[in-house]
């Protein structure tokens, strides 16, 4: 195939388009930054890979690609924990998934022929937090911010579905690799400075960024997954015992908890990302036979550290 892939350069993007590079498919970058896709992906090992430069909440030249392209990953959007949420970052938060999608549908439309698939990115923030509560793709959703930029983020992909495109949208778990959200607290635990954050009882729902990159293929080549598809293991755990199981990879104790307040402190509404979570389960993914290759927490740490 062909596949146009928005939000190449990040954590999850830059392992896609090597897994696609790998296997054959022609990946078409599109990027705010050409000059830095260009560095990761030089093309003497990703000869596949190409660079186009666009912004992603502008209409452009950039659209003419989907005439072009056999599918399409999205997975564009601001960063949700780099900075404390005041209104204007929570405004970015929206603005750059709703209006990063919607461009990108709008220059489907004109696209001919269309891709046959979109793919765009979620979260398990859609179903908002519950300390008690199982989420499958049937779940309803919730009623906080992060609910409403998912359910905001997911209409503007599902208005590709008027054009004839097949829709995926991947709720995304926490994604377990070097780098990302397991980046940030692995220093701290191999130095012996770990612990719980809070209560330690909230739920952390995760997937192993190799079996997301995975499943995002499955779901590009498996033309009868469409709709929302979560992608989070089928063993979530809680934060404690996330901690307990990373503690015991890197052989460290992780004697000191982060009480509650002390990152409300620092991170005002922001700590909602750690201190509330919510049990979502893959159904669909089992539903259509997707093998998980790091299925425990335990199997995904060991691989990773």
């Amino acid at each position: 195939m062909k596949v146009v892939v928005a939000g190449a350069t990040g954590f999850v993007g830059m392992r896609l388009v090597e897994q696609l590079n790998s296997i054959g498919h022609a990946v078409v970058i599109l990027t705010r930054n050409t000059q830095k896709a260009t560095r990761q992906f030089p093309k003497a090992v990703f000869p596949n890979v190409d660079a186009i430069g666009y912004t992603p909440t502008v209409a452009g030249e950039w659209g003419k690609i989907f005439s072009d392209c056999d599918a399409v990953v999205n997975l564009a959007g601001a960063p949700l924990s780099e900075t404390p949420w005041s209104q204007s970052r929570k405004q970015e938060i929206l603005r750059s998934r709703q209006l990063g999608t919607r461009q990108i549908v709008e220059a489907m439309k004109m696209a001919s022929p269309k891709p046959k698939v979109l793919v765009n990115a979620s979260a398990v923030g859609y179903y908002g937090t519950d300390p008690t509560q199982e989420f499958d793709e049937y779940s309803l959703g919730g009623n906080d911010f992060l609910a409403g930029v998912c359910k905001a983020w997911e209409a503007e992909a599902d208005a590709a579905e008027a054009l004839g495109v097949r829709v995926v949208k991947l709720r995304n778990g926490i994604v377990m690799g070097l780098g990302g959200f397991l980046g940030k607290v692995l220093p701290i635990f191999q130095l012996g400075a770990g612990g719980k954050l809070g209560s330690g009882q909230q739920w952390l729902s995760w997937i192993h960024r190799d079996d997301l990159v995975n499943l995002i293929i499955f779901a590009l080549t498996n033309e009868q997954i469409k709709g929302a598809v979560n992608a989070t293991t089928p063993h979530p755990v809680t934060n404690e015992e996330f901690t307990q199981a990373l503690a015991k990879v890197v052989k460290r104790p992780a004697p000191l908890p982060v009480p509650a307040f002390a990152l409300q402190a620092l991170l005002g509404e922001a700590s909602i990302l750690a201190l509330e979570g919510q049990k979502v389960l893959p159904k669909k993914a089992a539903q259509y036979g997707f093998q998980f290759q790091y299925p425990t927490i335990n199997l995904a740490l060991a691989q990773i550290v």
